[in-house]
This record gives structure tokens, sequence and C-alpha cells, in this order.
């Protein structure tokens, strides 16, 4: 069994692998937390740590004292080509998406879209070969930014229900701004690439996956947990 770890920058998401099938899925909110539950690490033989925040290397070493535990590096084996020219900077999650995309469409051009705290475009060609892509704010950033550099806009809070156009009060102007501005971002984005590669599948992955996936124009397939499945696949090339 193998176990996986996302280290977000907003949650920990973490996964149990029986080779490729996945068996689980749980949520913490640091790292810390899973070394507290050992009913559920040690189900596992081996684990791997992909992560975007800073602290974990110490928490590689105490998980190492549990199982043997390996963190995903630009330096790790991947089954893609990067290209991305500064890959010591490239966020674990973003490469790791793209190797769960590749898991299931290989020698395709795929645009994978990871919409979480932020909102990650990744695009590998059909040689396999990670080229990188886009980042801009994820919805909770936008709804944040609103509210932080302004003197009396609301934090507001995203309402899978309002799908309006025209926002008639400012809570609604502002759903309106960022849920709709957003999925035109994505649409537009996606257009932009299917010009240049036609025949480019394009997946949607992340917590806000499920409330833009229904708003888009463009054909797209809605994939949960890509990243863990793309870690996973990693760790299982290590073998």
């Amino acid at each position: 069994m193998n176990l996986v770890i996302d280290i977000g920058n907003t949650r920990v998401k973490t996964a149990l692998f029986n080779n490729k099938e996945l068996v689980e899925t749980k949520w913490f909110n640091s790292p810390a937390e899973i070394l507290n539950d050992l009913a559920f690490v040690t189900q596992a033989k081996r684990a791997i740590i992909g992560s975007v925040v800073n602290e974990s290397e110490h928490f590689l070493e105490k998980l190492n004292k549990i199982l043997p535990a390996q963190l995903f590096t630009a330096s790790s084996k991947i089954p893609l080509k990067n290209l991305y020219r500064s890959a010591s900077t490239l966020g674990s999650d973003r490469l790791a998406a793209s190797v769960g995309a590749f898991a299931l469409y290989p020698n395709s051009d795929v645009l994978v879209i990871d919409a979480g705290t932020c909102i990650k475009y990744n695009f590998t060609n059909s040689l396999n070969e990670y080229l990188g892509g886009g980042i801009s704010p994820g919805l909770t950033m936008r709804f944040r930014a609103l509210h932080e550099f302004t003197g009396k806009l609301p934090l507001v809070e995203l309402d899978a229900n309002y799908s309006g156009l025209i926002g008639d009060t400012t809570q609604h102007s502002i759903l309106s701004g960022v849920v709709t501005g957003s999925t035109a971002e994505i649409d537009g984005i996606i257009s932009l690439y299917q010009a240049q590669y036609p025949n480019v599948i394009c997946i949607i992955t992340g917590g806000d996956a499920g409330h833009l996936a229904k708003r888009l124009k463009s054909s797209i397939f809605t994939r949960q947990n890509l990243v863990l499945k793309g870690l996973n696949h990693i760790l299982n090339c290590t073998i």
C-alpha cells in the first residue's frame, strides 16, 4: 500500500493506494496531524510527499521514522521530459498533476487546469514533454483580495447556487465578477491552447473544479485527485 501526501497552501490531502487503485482519501489541517493518525499511516509500506510549502523536510524526517518516505522534487524521476526552464521553482503539485494526466492520456496534448488556492494551467505535449503553463488567483484568493485591498467591499464566500451574470447587490456583483470572470478566463485560455493544439485534451481538477466545470463552455473532463494519482504514479515508477 502506498501513502501519498500532497501538502498544499490551504490543506494537506492524503490518499492510500493499492498499486494504482485509490483506496481511501483523507484531509488534514497540517502535516503534524498525519503523524498522529498512526492507524491510517501504518497501513502503507512506503510514502511520497509533494509539497508547495517549506516545512516538508522536517516532516519527511519524522515520517521516515514510521515508514520509508521520499520527497518529490524537481530531480525526482518522472515519465515526462521536464522542459520548464526554472525547474527548481516548479510547484510539485503542477508537475504531479501532469503526471496524473499522462497516466490517463499518454502521447497526447493535455492541458490540466488545477483549480485550488491558485488556478494553475499545466501543459504536456504529445511527445510527453512538460512545457509549463500559467498561474492565476483561485476563487477564494479573488474574494479575499477584493475585501482586503478595498475599504468597503465585504468578504464574500462562494455560493454554489448563484449563477447570475448581472449582480443586483454588492454580494452578487462580487460573486458574478469572481465566478463569471474565472470561468471566462478558463474558457479563453482553453481556446488559445486549442488554436495551437487542435487535439488538446482539457482536464480540470482541484477543490473548485466542480463549481467551475459546470459553467464552462469548453469541452472538459473533470478528474478529482489528479495530483494524488500523479504522485502515486511517480512512487510506483521508483520500484
